[in-house]
Protein backbone atom coordinates (compact mmCIF):
# COMPACT_ATOMS: atom_id res chain seq x y z
CA UNK A 1 0.00 0.00 0.00
CA UNK A 2 1.40 3.40 -1.01
CA UNK A 3 2.05 5.97 1.68
CA UNK A 4 -0.37 8.89 1.47
CA UNK A 5 1.32 12.26 1.14
CA UNK A 6 0.56 14.93 3.70
CA UNK A 7 -1.24 18.08 2.63
CA UNK A 8 0.17 21.22 4.28
CA UNK A 9 -3.31 22.77 4.28
CA UNK A 10 -4.42 20.02 6.70
CA UNK A 11 -1.87 21.06 9.35
CA UNK A 12 -3.25 22.62 12.53
CA UNK A 13 -0.97 25.45 13.73
CA UNK A 14 -0.88 26.69 17.32
CA UNK A 15 1.17 29.36 19.10
CA UNK A 16 4.31 28.00 20.72
CA UNK A 17 3.89 28.43 24.47
CA UNK A 18 7.59 29.39 24.76
CA UNK A 19 6.81 32.79 23.21
CA UNK A 20 4.67 35.43 24.85
CA UNK A 21 2.71 37.84 22.71
CA UNK A 22 0.57 40.91 23.17
CA UNK A 23 -1.64 43.25 21.21
CA UNK A 24 -0.19 46.75 20.76
CA UNK A 25 -2.08 50.05 20.61
CA UNK A 26 -2.46 49.74 16.84
CA UNK A 27 -4.22 46.40 17.30
CA UNK A 28 -1.35 44.35 15.88
CA UNK A 29 0.21 41.32 17.54
CA UNK A 30 3.76 41.60 18.91
CA UNK A 31 5.67 38.39 19.66
CA UNK A 32 8.26 38.69 22.45
CA UNK A 33 11.68 37.24 21.56
CA UNK A 34 14.47 36.72 24.09
CA UNK A 35 17.81 37.89 22.63
CA UNK A 36 20.09 35.05 23.75
CA UNK A 37 23.62 34.09 22.84
CA UNK A 38 27.10 35.51 23.20
CA UNK A 39 26.78 38.24 20.56
CA UNK A 40 23.43 39.41 21.93
CA UNK A 41 24.86 39.48 25.46
CA UNK A 42 27.78 41.62 24.29
CA UNK A 43 25.41 43.94 22.40
CA UNK A 44 23.23 44.26 25.51
CA UNK A 45 26.23 45.32 27.62
CA UNK A 46 28.17 47.42 25.12
CA UNK A 47 25.45 48.94 22.95
CA UNK A 48 22.65 48.91 25.54
CA UNK A 49 20.51 46.64 23.33
CA UNK A 50 17.36 45.26 24.97
CA UNK A 51 17.19 41.76 26.46
CA UNK A 52 13.89 41.23 24.63
CA UNK A 53 12.67 42.29 21.20
CA UNK A 54 9.11 42.45 19.93
CA UNK A 55 8.32 41.25 16.43
CA UNK A 56 5.26 43.17 15.19
CA UNK A 57 2.96 41.43 12.76
CA UNK A 58 1.01 43.46 10.20
CA UNK A 59 -2.80 43.39 9.89
CA UNK A 60 -2.79 40.14 7.86
CA UNK A 61 -0.32 38.44 10.16
CA UNK A 62 -2.13 39.57 13.29
CA UNK A 63 -5.45 38.29 11.97
CA UNK A 64 -3.89 34.94 11.06
CA UNK A 65 -2.17 34.74 14.47
CA UNK A 66 -5.52 35.15 16.22
CA UNK A 67 -7.00 32.29 14.17
CA UNK A 68 -4.28 29.78 15.11
CA UNK A 69 -5.99 28.14 18.06
CA UNK A 70 -4.78 24.55 17.72
CA UNK A 71 -8.19 23.57 16.28
CA UNK A 72 -8.37 25.16 12.82
CA UNK A 73 -6.47 23.81 9.84
CA UNK A 74 -4.49 26.09 7.58
CA UNK A 75 -7.20 25.59 4.96
CA UNK A 76 -9.89 26.81 7.40
CA UNK A 77 -7.75 29.79 8.40
CA UNK A 78 -7.40 30.63 4.69
CA UNK A 79 -11.19 30.73 4.36
CA UNK A 80 -11.40 33.21 7.25
CA UNK A 81 -8.66 35.36 5.71
CA UNK A 82 -10.52 35.36 2.36
CA UNK A 83 -13.75 36.33 4.13
CA UNK A 84 -12.09 39.24 5.98
CA UNK A 85 -9.66 40.59 3.36
CA UNK A 86 -11.17 39.45 0.05
CA UNK A 87 -8.99 40.01 -3.00
CA UNK A 88 -6.35 41.81 -0.92
CA UNK A 89 -5.28 38.38 0.37
CA UNK A 90 -4.53 36.94 -3.08
CA UNK A 91 -2.62 34.78 -3.86
CA UNK A 92 -4.16 33.50 -0.64
CA UNK A 93 -2.85 30.01 0.04
CA UNK A 94 0.64 30.65 -1.32
CA UNK A 95 1.05 33.66 0.98
CA UNK A 96 -0.63 31.96 3.94
CA UNK A 97 1.48 28.82 3.67
CA UNK A 98 4.71 30.78 3.31
CA UNK A 99 3.83 32.97 6.32
CA UNK A 100 3.03 29.97 8.54
CA UNK A 101 6.19 28.17 7.39
CA UNK A 102 8.25 31.22 8.41
CA UNK A 103 6.54 31.31 11.81
CA UNK A 104 7.24 27.59 12.24
CA UNK A 105 10.88 27.94 11.15
CA UNK A 106 11.32 30.60 13.83
CA UNK A 107 9.57 28.33 16.37
CA UNK A 108 6.68 30.78 16.92
CA UNK A 109 4.13 28.09 16.01
CA UNK A 110 3.92 24.32 16.28
CA UNK A 111 1.74 21.90 14.33
CA UNK A 112 -0.73 20.03 16.52
CA UNK A 113 -1.38 17.17 14.11
CA UNK A 114 2.06 16.76 12.53
CA UNK A 115 3.56 13.37 13.31
CA UNK A 116 7.34 13.09 13.05
CA UNK A 117 8.46 10.54 10.47
CA UNK A 118 11.01 7.91 11.52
Amino acid sequence: MAKQEENFLDYVPKHNSLFEYRENKAGNIEVKVHNKGVFNKIAQVVAKKPKYSYIELDAFGSFIWRQMDGQRTIYEIGGLVKEKFGDQAEPLYERLCEFIKILHKNHFVVYMNKVKQK
